[in-house]
């Protein structure tokens, strides 16, 4: 039984960030010519094409048929030159969302990209919002670098996901011994449970069969006890 439970949470563990991290279908809206191929460049960083598309009419803005922008779908596939080119372009917006709530920063932060992050935080693009924030991708990617970087830019270090998961959670869920440790020594709550499961960090290492990870964060815990 205790087996079973652990294969059920850590399969709707596993479908929660699936969905987070990767493309949800939306209706198919109808494109031109014009937009697939613009599609098509960002994710083959061919900047020529996409300035191309630019001058041809194609909203910089405008959205694939699963809902993502041009520079999400340059942050996901590291096409970073593309990325800068539609940054700068007027009316851009940074905080375009994905339906499935992935915006340019967070898929930056998933694909561990640091040049790509500072270039976005440079323009204005927000740390923190409101349920899945970059910090969360960037715990879950396991990035001790762009955390650092995202929470002295003042990142809120317990933002909770929808279903209530911190950073914390997340990394400890996913075996990211090094963001943990920098995460605890941050200021991390580890006491605190989610809303869905209602573990703590700990406890979501243990049903993840990441024992390490548990005991790490137990030790932080009774020293802070001391």
């Amino acid at each position: 039984m205790v087996n079973g439970r652990r294969l059920v949470l850590r399969a709707l563990a596993a479908t929660a960030l699936a969905c987070a991290l990767g493309p949800v279908l939306a209706a198919d809206p109808v494109q031109s010519d014009d937009e697939v191929d613009f599609f098509r460049a960002a994710q083959l960083d061919a900047t020529s094409r996409v300035a191309t598309a630019l001058m041809r009419g194609v909203n910089p803005n405008a959205r694939d048929p699963n809902g993502e922008t041009g520079l999400i779908v340059a942050m996901r596939y590291e096409s970073l030159n593309v990325a800068r080119l539609l940054m700068d372009q007027p009316g851009i917006d940074l905080e375009a969302k994905a339906p499935n709530g992935n915006t340019a920063l967070m898929m930056a932060a998933f694909r561990k990209n640091k040049t790509a992050v500072l270039e976005m935080l440079k323009r204005g693009a927000q740390v923190n919002q409101k349920g899945w924030a970059a910090l969360h991708y960037a715990a879950a990617a396991g990035s001790v670098e762009i955390t650092t970087i995202l929470l002295d830019k003042h990142a809120y270090i317990d933002a909770e996901t929808p279903s209530g998961m911190t950073p914390l959670m997340i990394a400890a869920r996913e075996g990211q011994e090094d963001v943990v440790a920098l995460l605890l020594k941050e200021g991390a709550d580890a006491t605190l449970k989610d809303g869905g499961f209602h573990l703590t960090a700990a406890e979501f290492a243990l049903k993840a069969d990441k024992p390490w990870i548990a005991k790490t964060i137990n030790a932080f815990l009774a020293v802070q006890k001391r």
